[in-house]
């Protein structure tokens, strides 16, 4: 069985990050450390939420696990509260990066042409860092922009994701995905562009309804799919498919829609749909 670490925080409460991260990729059949960057009471779309930053002791614990030899064969960072933390990251992936392990990045820092309120103007560099030293990046379009300096747009063609993704590789990366892609209204997709030219994109219906967390189960979903042996391909069309159950399902609760998406139940249609691709890929 593979092992990855993920490093991103923790909302006690919430569905997003690690939160999401870990129950999702262990029930794709794959160990899943965890090493929180923060402990939140709940995800910060709570009218209340505590806040507790562990950059304190990212250092210490990389440092025991080293000591003890262990080793990761993927490393999956989402949510990084700050540029000690970015600092910290790189850090960790000299540490534990080795010929044959896949580390993802997830820049989660911005959306809807804006960065989070969290965020000072010196973040995005220390992410675009981060990102310089993944296999694979999977930002939105607003992140994709900040990351690069490119002018971010509402209204946009295949030549300007074309050179995103261009820009995108200039950091560094092996691949790079760009969710929240869409040419028509009703589709909404991703795309993909490698170092050697290769280019990726699958487009799923447009859900009307938007939920909290997302952007976490996609990543955590094609995280898993990699882990587990698929192609690129085959991993980012399965997240993309997985994160429409979940928003249906979602749409068809009583849950308020800031609380997160409905994951939890269509977890066995994730399996199901793994293997059956699994399968199909042999």
């Amino acid at each position: 069985m593979k092992r990855i670490v993920t490093l991103q925080d923790i909302s006690c409460v919430g569905r997003c990050s690690t939160t999401v991260a870990l129950p999702v990729i262990s029930a794709m059949g794959v160990e899943c450390g965890i090493l929180p960057t923060a402990v939140l009471s709940t995800h910060t779309m709570f009218r209340h939420f505590t806040c507790k930053d562990l950059s304190d002791q990212i250092g210490p614990i990389s440092d025991s696990w080293k000591k003890e030899d262990l080793f990761f064969d993927g490393i999956y960072t989402g949510y990084l509260a700050s540029v000690r933390q970015c600092g910290q990251v790189r850090t960790f992936f000299e540490q534990f990066r080795t010929r044959d392990n896949l580390i993802l990045v997830d820049p989660a820092m911005a959306d809807n042409g804006k960065l989070y309120p969290a965020f000072d103007r010196d973040f995005p560099a220390a992410m675009a860092s981060v990102c310089a030293k993944a296999d694979v990046i999977l930002p939105n379009i607003t992140e994709g922009c900040l990351l690069t300096g490119l002018p971010y747009r509402t209204e946009y063609d295949s030549s300007y994701i074309t050179e995103l993704l261009q820009r995108l590789l200039g950091l560094g990366c092996r691949t790079a995905v760009l969710t929240g892609v869409s040419y028509e209204p009703d589709r909404l997709g991703i795309a993909s562009l490698d170092q050697d030219g290769n280019a990726f994109s699958y487009f799923t219906k447009k859900c009307p309804q938007s939920y909290h967390g997302t952007g976490d189960l996609y990543s955590s979903t094609a995280f898993g799919g990699l882990m587990r042996g698929l192609s690129l391909g085959d991993a980012l069309s399965l997240a993309a498919d997985y994160v429409v159950e979940c928003i249906e399902a979602t749409s068809r609760s009583s849950e308020a829609r800031w609380y997160g998406a409905e994951f939890e139940s269509q977890i066995p249609w994730l399996c199901r749909e793994l293997e059956q691709r699994l399968e199909g890929k042999g």
